[in-house]
């Protein structure tokens, strides 16, 4: 392996827990407008311990408490749609106004779903990905109670996360990469996909939502995306290993700005999708991001984009379009969350064989921050890797280690809120860039991952998911003394 990349490993992962060190991080002061600003001079009082929930569910710290918004199979649809389906995912949330919020939901399911979202006219995608992912609209009041729900997106497959727009619509990613023609089979039932999957569709808040599929952002896992300020970028991760994935950028056509409907009425070819390279100091491409380690927290790389080949995937799955070490791989890109001056985005983790490439550092996850203007990119929060995060080790619900990091938001104060997806218990975490890392949340039910977690813009509830059983809880506390 290069000199260079010897170099860093020597550096080895830091002992401890949600690593975070002083440098170059994004200053915390970029909330977004219209948002509560923290106090002048304020610290970060660290989260109190966690209180066991009587009902054991969710444990929270003490003067917080949830609600719970929609349960699946118990909660019901709308307009005789039926129930609540199952595998809530990303999310996003939108002031409805007269003190009520809008919530759009994924729901990450493959065909033949037990609670799949159910066909309705004018919503879906592909007739033949029957009780498969969409997207619900719930909307609930200031307290969190369930005020409906009803299907906006059906006929899509394994919607795992997306992100919002800045006009306020849901960009809404399929996690796989089934092709016309494959056949599905699940709980005794089976078919056949009649289109090709692995798409991005836009949804609105008030449900309608256009079931085309937006091809100029490319046909591969997606996870999540984000749109920049000027409109003109969007950044989507890619989940999906052998070869591990990709961190992508497609950039609009010239002239065009980005907006309501625009992505979907774009030419399949329209604008440019490139692919990640982070650059070495010998001018070399890092090959995968699992060969940084918490040595490198807080040190900008710069960071150049190969336009991919064939973004439809016809003949060869995207990222197997890219020779090994032309561009940056990871395991597990996965949540992504964009500001004015940059994107952040999640790598889960890398430890097992399968998953990271010889001679790197396992890791329990990594968080980045690129920056639009420098077009550099920078580790900000590192987890090192805990030989009880291994499948078969890890101590169940009660656990406080924290790893396996997925969907990322920013706080209306500018510090992130991740959901894990890891070993043992799973957490809802408070991360400062730069800083400590604080539990807000314990799954207590089961050891399912969290996942969308969305801040209202009044910074007043944090709505999030537990994906199985399928649960909507929507959080409240004082949030800006410790976020603040």
């Amino acid at each position: 392996m290069p000199s260079s990349r010897r170099t860093f490993l020597a550096g080895g992962a830091a002992a401890g827990v949600g690593i975070a060190v002083a440098g170059a991080f994004p200053s915390l002061a970029q909330a977004h407008p219209g948002r509560p600003r923290p106090p002048a001079g304020a610290g970060h009082v660290p989260f109190p311990p966690l209180v066991d929930d009587p009902d054991g569910i969710l444990a929270l710290p003490e003067g917080f408490s949830y609600t719970i918004v929609t349960r699946t199979g118990v909660t019901r649809l709308d307009r005789g749609q039926g129930v609540t389906p199952s595998s809530h995912d990303g999310m996003a949330v939108y002031d409805a106004g007269h003190g009520r919020y809008t919530l759009i939901q994924n729901h990450e399911i493959d065909p033949g779903g037990e609670f799949g979202v159910p066909h309705v006219k004018g919503t879906v995608y592909d007739a033949g990905a029957v009780d498969a992912g969409g997207c619900t609209v719930i909307k609930t009041d200031r307290s969190g109670r369930n005020l409906g729900e009803f299907v906006a997106l059906s006929g899509t497959a394994a919607n795992c996360a997306g992100g919002p727009t800045p006009w306020g619509t849901w960009l809404t990613c399929e996690e796989t990469e089934d092709r016309a023609g494959d056949k599905w089979e699940e709980g005794g039932r089976s078919g056949v996909f009649q289109k090709d999957h692995g798409y991005v569709f836009e949804v609105r808040a008030d449900g309608g939502a256009d079931p085309t599929p937006i091809k100029c952002l490319g046909r591969y896992a997606h996870e999540a995306l984000a749109i920049d300020k000027d409109r003109t970028k969007v950044y989507l991760s890619e989940d999906a290993d052998g070869p591990n994935g990709l961190f992508y950028r497609w950039t609009a056509p010239h002239g065009v700005k980005l907006g309501p409907g625009v992505l979907p009425r774009l030419a399949p070819n329209a604008g440019v999708l490139a692919a990640m390279q982070i650059i070495m100091d010998d001018g070399s491409v890092l090959p995968d991001v699992a060969y940084l380690t918490s040595a490198q927290l807080g040190r900008p790389f710069p960071v150049r984009w190969v336009p991919v080949p064939e973004r439809d995937a016809r003949t060869k799955p995207v990222r197997e379009q890219f020779a090994d070490g032309q561009v940056t791989r990871g395991r597990k890109f996965e949540g992504v969350w964009g500001t004015d001056e940059g994107v952040y985005v999640v790598n889960s983790y890398a430890w097992d064989e399968g998953d990271l490439p010889a001679d790197a550092a396992p890791h329990d996850g990594m968080v980045w921050f690129y920056d639009y203007k420098a077009q550099t990119i920078q580790l900000v929060t590192y987890f090192p890797h805990q030989t009880q995060s291994e499948e078969g080790t890890a101590v169940k619900y009660n656990d406080l280690t924290f790893d396996g990091p997925d969907n990322v938001t920013v706080t209306p104060w500018g510090s992130l809120v991740l959901a894990e997806d890891g070993s043992g218990a799973s957490h809802v975490l408070s991360a400062i860039p730069g800083g400590p890392t604080y539990a807000i949340a314990r799954n207590q039910l089961n050891d399912s991952e969290f996942c969308g977690p969305t801040f209202s813009a009044d910074g007043k509830m944090l709505f999030v998911n537990m994906q199985d059983p399928g649960l909507t809880l929507a959080i409240t506390g004082p949030w800006e003394k410790y976020l603040g």
